[in-house]
């Protein structure tokens, strides 16, 4: 395998390529993909797509064909899931501090300026945002901002990974807790996926094997921070606008596809075990891992196998 490794959308990313003529060339034009979509899609970025959208909220808006595949993903993900997964929850991110890029709030800390309690009844939802395929333009609810956050990663690295294949027989995206495997390894062996322990990043708690397909862990004990001496951390529960108060610490999912493996692995963390067999329902194909605050790890009986 050629690797290749650096640092993108607030995390570390970690290209892998089965050995070939033009493998080398491959990651490097994966590399350029990740970074220039992340200028496209960041919220931390005044000048990016998402910016754009935000500040045109409550009015008709032109997007660009890869800004509306997603919305029309997300939309389509948020009323499946019971708005458990719903990224109009930028301004109770805000709210709690989550202000800037996690970088920043690692190196000179969170604001201070949080303001009561999230409120979010009689708040629009995602699957109010209006789009309009044929003339490219999106609309979101008057006040409301949106975070396509993890979403939009996995967007990038399941494309970053096709893109890629185009230059190998078989290739590994990592962005952080997003994994796209495309192709099997020369050797004919599945990939291996280790999950680690959320308090304890050098102690590993399950492996998984699997072909083709993707792996996503949603965690709340990575991007956390202090608030005005409040912990806090990134994943919201959309019903209450607050931090969501889980029974796990990690979930992770194996599905065939990011997206998939991206929106449940947050509203299974979310939901908890009395929203699994809910949410999973329409999605037999799915696997999943959870670890809980004292370390044990427990999964769904499907055999983790994607070809």
């Amino acid at each position: 395998m050629e690797t290749l490794a650096f640092r993108a959308m607030n995390t570390d990313i970690f290209l892998a390529a089965e050995h070939s003529a033009r493998a080398a060339e491959g990651l490097e034009a994966a590399r350029t993909f990740i970074e220039e979509s992340e200028r496209r899609f960041s919220r931390f970025l005044p000048d990016s797509e998402v910016s754009a959208l935000n500040s045109a909220s409550g009015k008709w808006h032109s997007v660009s064909s890869d800004l509306m595949e997603m919305l029309r993903q997300a939309r389509a993900f948020s009323a499946e899931t019971r708005g458990l997964f719903d990224p109009s929850i930028l301004s109770d991110l805000k709210r709690v501090g989550y202000d800037r890029s996690m970088d920043e709030i690692r190196r000179s800390g969170a604001s201070s300026s949080y303001e009561g309690a999230g409120q979010r009844s009689g708040r629009p939802r995602f699957t109010e945002v209006d789009l309009d395929d044929r003339r490219h333009r999106a609309r979101l609810p008057a006040g409301m901002e949106i975070d396509l956050g993890g979403f939009a990663k996995g967007w990038i690295v399941e494309k970053a990974a096709h893109a890629l294949r185009g230059y190998t027989t078989a290739c590994a995206v990592s962005a952080g807790g997003d994994i796209v495997f495309d192709g099997i390894p020369a050797d004919g062996s599945q990939w291996h996926v280790y999950i680690e322990d959320p308090l304890d990043a050098d102690q590993k708690v399950a492996e998984l094997q699997m072909g083709s397909g993707a792996v996503v862990t949603s965690s709340v004990a990575k991007r956390r921070w202090l608030q005005g001496g409040i912990e806090r951390h990134h994943l919201i529960d959309p019903r209450t606008g607050e931090p969501a108060r889980t029974m796990w610490l990690s979930v992770t999912v194996a599905a065939p596809w990011i997206a998939t493996a991206e929106v449940y692995a947050k509203a299974l963390l979310i939901g908890g075990e009395f929203e699994a067999p809910l949410l999973l329902a329409s999605h037999p194909e799915i696997s999943y891992y959870t670890v809980d605050r004292a370390g044990q790890v427990a999964q769904n009986p499907v055999c983790v196998e994607y070809i």
